[in-house]
């Protein structure tokens, strides 16, 4: 196997199926209540995984090499992702299966629904991550899998809540390579980001878009027993977790503790999550919330770290006795670290409005000088509450507050706390409507947070790319590049192709293409590039008069831009011969001639490609 152990990947594969066996075997049973189709359906969707798993272990191990990078997911991760949302969807179905409408206290059936959101998410993102092409899985077992995926897609949006922005509908089913893994400067900040992703990747730059094509784990379960929750650990030969332990929501050892008004504690991202929904009530006690204030609960932390520790339970995070584990295995005291940022992250939510612009002051420089800072904060709960201050109506206030969240961006497992905590939406509020430089900064996080395939999608439809199309046309000159590098990102999923075309996106690159100074030519070029790939788009170029401007760059233009505008040019003449009657009349030939001879390897390629396709339409017009 390929840099694996084949033994474990197998031994987890019959764990799983092992999950699905006890789900069917409770979908025999029959279910009751008021959520028997939801049950219903789910088990289906779950016991149709059986082939897919099936094959997977019966290809034993015959894996091909993924991406050697750091960031590349290995099979196991992906395939514990997947126990994980399986476990969830059991533990569900043992708690929705019976439920009573009649009999529940008021609000558990809004909360169980809740859950059905969650899991069907947490499913289907499992799903996408999966190595398809390293295991050796039929074209049938394939479509089946496709079609699980869309209708847990389906599922997910059909749970949402009225008022619950949080798309957490999919991921692509074919993820994205990811463009750039640089994105880990040791010091950043509102203009130390341009230099490392304000602009758009060379990476990215460099690459045809023909040829380019993290783990968020939700801690989703459900509300069942406590009795059905020591069965399950039983079964899996772990300590049994103290039920004070568990978050009432998500039924998983807690990560981030808080309590809200009515006293009861609960996850942090599960609770932010319950309120961003619209929810107003305790989701345990049934009380009103007087606020929405989310204390952290120290002592709770505290006593599952120490019970952690004696019995050999790995945490739900990278702090053990507040030392920072690091990426060698060993520990780092953090011990003053965190009393310090703990104190600045309570300040945050100061009423005096003095004393949370200091705070977020602080947290922007902090978040701005390391990883392990921004470990720290996220752990200390900042996230949520920046989110929150990004409403501010204090200008300052509110620009630390989208600038800090881009600094902790950079760490990639928060960028998943990020969007948890619904950030997307007051992000896109601040690009529309912040002071310039805050504007900058939320373009720059929303190209940092769309590095995670799936948050294209969910960027996208946020109502981000007017705002960002908005931003490259009149924007500063580092606002301009902030959106440029955020669209061409956005752009590399399909569906985002349309709305930027939409949105107005084709007279801004025009702008960018004729501007005397030239400075936004090689961005303009390279979102030209990747948008040619979209029948809209493209129809959209011949409208605004972009032929003539991208022959013109393919003439005098540097080496890069020449075989960008040559590439454009391939794209836009695919099975189109009113184009390419175009560009001969134009006087494409000659500079295409030249780029053949001279340019660089690609650009005599395309050249070459474009060459062909005037010679063979000059056949045909000769024949006529």
């Amino acid at each position: 196997m390929a840099g694996e152990d084949s033994t474990a990947i197998v031994a987890a594969i019959q764990s799983l199926l092992r999950i699905i066996r006890d789900v069917a075997r409770s979908s025999a049973t029959g279910f009751t209540g008021g959520f028997k189709r939801d049950c219903t359906d789910l088990s289906r969707r779950v016991a149709l995984l059986s082939h897919l798993l099936e094959e997977i272990r019966d290809s034993q191990g015959d894996l091909r090499p993924l991406d050697s990078s750091p960031s590349s997911s290995t099979s196991s991760s992906l395939l514990s992702e997947l126990m994980t949302a399986l476990k969830a969807a059991k533990r569900l179905l043992l708690s929705a299966g019976s439920f009573d409408h009649n009999i529940s206290p008021d609000g558990a059936s809004q909360k169980i629904a809740f859950q059905f959101q969650d899991v069907t998410w947490k499913l289907e993102k499992a799903l996408s991550n999966l190595p398809y092409d390293r295991f050796d899985i039929s074209e049938e077992v394939k479509e089946q899998v496709d079609l699980v995926k869309g209708q847990l897609k389906r599922a997910t949006a059909r749970y949402g809540g009225p008022k619950d922005s949080i798309d957490i509908s999919c991921g692509i089913s074919k993820p994205l390579a990811k463009e750039s893994d640089s994105l880990q400067p040791t010091n950043i900040d509102h203009h130390g980001f341009e230099s490392k992703v304000g602009g758009i990747p060379n990476e990215s730059l460099s690459k045809d878009p023909d040829e380019m094509i993290h783990q968020l784990e939700l801690e989703t379960t459900d509300v069942g027993c406590t009795v059905n929750n020591i069965e399950e650990n039983k079964k899996l030969d772990s300590p049994v977790i103290p039920d004070d332990f568990l978050c009432p929501i998500s039924l998983e050892l807690f990560r981030d503790p808080v309590i809200v008004s009515t006293g009861q504690t609960y996850e942090r991202s599960y609770i932010q999550r319950w309120i961003n929904c619209g929810n107003t009530t305790c989701p345990k006690t049934q009380q009103k919330l007087q606020n929405f204030i989310l204390t952290p609960n120290y002592v709770l932390r505290s006593l599952i770290t120490q019970w952690c520790t004696n019995h050999n339970v790995e945490q739900p995070t990278l702090l053990t006795n507040r030392k920072l584990k690091k990426s060698d295995g060993t520990f780092l005291d953090v011990s003053r670290d965190i009393d310090v940022i703990e104190s600045i992250v309570y300040n945050l939510s100061s009423p005096s409005i003095e004393e949370r612009r200091a705070a977020v002051s602080e947290i922007r420089s902090l978040s701005k000088r390391s990883t392990n800072n921004r470990i720290l904060i996220a752990e200390a709960g900042a996230i949520p509450i920046l989110v929150d201050l990004l409403t501010s109506e204090d200008n300052i206030t509110q620009e630390h507050a989208v600038t800090s969240i881009l600094n902790l961006s950079i760490y990639e497992n928060n960028r998943g706390l990020i969007m948890l905590a619904n950030a997307v939406p007051y992000i896109v509020k601040v690009l529309k409507a912040g002071i310039m430089e805050a504007r900058e900064n939320a373009a720059a996080t929303l190209f940092s947070l769309s590095l995670a395939d799936e948050n294209k999608i969910i960027i996208g439809a946020s109502g981000a790319i007017p705002a960002l199309v908005d931003l490259l046309e009149y924007g500063s000159r580092r606002g301009k590049t902030d959106a440029a590098t955020a669209l061409f990102n956005l752009c590399m999923y399909q569906g985002n192709k349309g709305r930027a075309v939409r949105s107005g996106i084709m007279v801004a690159l025009l702008k960018m293409l004729t501007d005397s100074g030239g400075s936004m030519v090689n961005e303009s070029l390279t979102i030209l590039s990747v948008l040619a790939t979209h029948q809209e788009a493209k129809a959209a170029m011949v409208e605004a008069g972009i032929i003539p401007n991208l022959i013109d760059h393919m003439t005098v233009g540097i080496p890069r831009n020449k075989e960008t505008a040559a590439s454009i040019l391939v794209s836009l003449c695919k099975r189109d011969d009113e184009n390419l009657v175009c560009i001969n009349r134009l006087g494409a030939v000659g500079p295409l001639m030249e780029l053949a001879t001279n340019g660089t390897e690609r650009g005599k390629r395309k050249a070459n490609s474009l060459l062909g396709q005037l010679e063979r339409l000059r056949q045909q017009l000769e024949h006529v």
